[in-house]
């Protein structure tokens, strides 16, 4: 399948032909027990519910949903009743002419739970998606449990140069990424989008400066905060997020009886930001189902 190495918040420099998503390691495909698209702040939000037993929202990376709701999805459904949300302008879900920001698919995320009737769920994001979880937990706390975030910085400076740099060039890119993209597999499996506006959106979405860093320290959910080992963020700012959740602060002593906090931090040895949620699916996804067990 033809997809952008970019999650989110990370963009690429080229495309590359990998093999589907779907097909990852050896976990069997879920298939939804319900599926609608449902009018929320001017756009119609797409979303499937797979699996049994407590609520999870799960939110994918930029550009291809199904890189996150193929295997990562079907492992994660083996023990949690998965609410799979397509964001605005993404995947099945229909879009608005304004820019897209983090905080406008938080709350659309919060008005499609209310609507669907879910109270108050755990929530699991990749890049994009982590963003997107960061600020639910931000805006909207006594809707989420807990929080899991995937590859996600909480301030631009945290993020390489050269990621910066892509994101900078990326509109000016958009037409012609989003024509490969229009005549790629990956537009079989969502006919309806709109490539060039995706990139574009995307692009525009990453200029400028943000910090988070209040915000996120305010954050009262237990939080497990999982990174590649070569991610698009600098090492400095992995530690700095942990600490932000109390981590990181002093010994927790021989028998854990220090532990300066519940808030938990994995990092996935042998994988990038790209690849995180597919070559290290298993240590992924099962310290995530480890984590929401607790």
């Amino acid at each position: 399948m033809m997809k952008m190495l970019m999650a989110g918040f990370a963009m690429i420099a080229a495309l590359a032909v990998v093999t589907p998503s779907v097909a990852q390691g050896e976990v069997s495909m879920s298939v939804p027990t319900k599926s609608d698209r449902v009018a929320v702040n001017g756009v119609e939000i797409y979303y499937e519910i797979h699996g049994q037993g407590s609520p999870l929202v799960m939110l994918h990376g930029g550009v291809n949903p199904s890189d996150f709701f193929g295997a990562p999805l079907a492992a994660m459904a083996e023990s949690h009743q998965v609410i799979a949300i397509h964001m605005r302008g993404h995947g099945r879900s229909s879009d608005a002419p304004a820019p897209w920001t983090t905080e406008q698919m938080a709350d659309d995320v919060d008005a499609l739970l209310e609507k669907i009737g879910f109270e108050r769920v755990d929530v699991m994001g990749w890049s994009l998606g982590g963003g997107v979880a960061l600020q639910t937990a931000i805006r909207h706390p006594d809707r989420v449990g807990k929080l899991i975030v995937i590859g996600m910085n909480v301030k631009s400076s945290g993020n390489y140069p050269e990621v910066l740099a892509a994101f900078k060039g990326m509109p000016a890119m958009a037409p012609a990424i989003g024509a490969q993209l229009a005549e790629s597999p990956l537009a079989e499996l969502y006919p309806d989008a709109d490539w060039e506006a995706i990139m574009r959106k995307t692009g525009e979405m990453n200029q400028g400066e943000f910090d988070w860093s209040a915000d996120v320290k305010n954050i009262k959910a237990p939080t497990l905060l999982i990174f590649a080992d070569a991610d698009m963020m600098y090492p400095e700012h992995i530690a700095e997020m942990y600490r932000l959740f109390g981590g990181g602060t002093r010994d927790a002593r021989y028998d854990g009886a220090l532990r300066p906090t519940v808030n938990q931090l994995a990092i996935i040895p042998g994988t990038t930001h790209y690849d995180m949620v597919q070559k290290g699916l298993k240590p992924v996804t099962d310290y995530a189902k480890a984590f929401l067990a607790q």
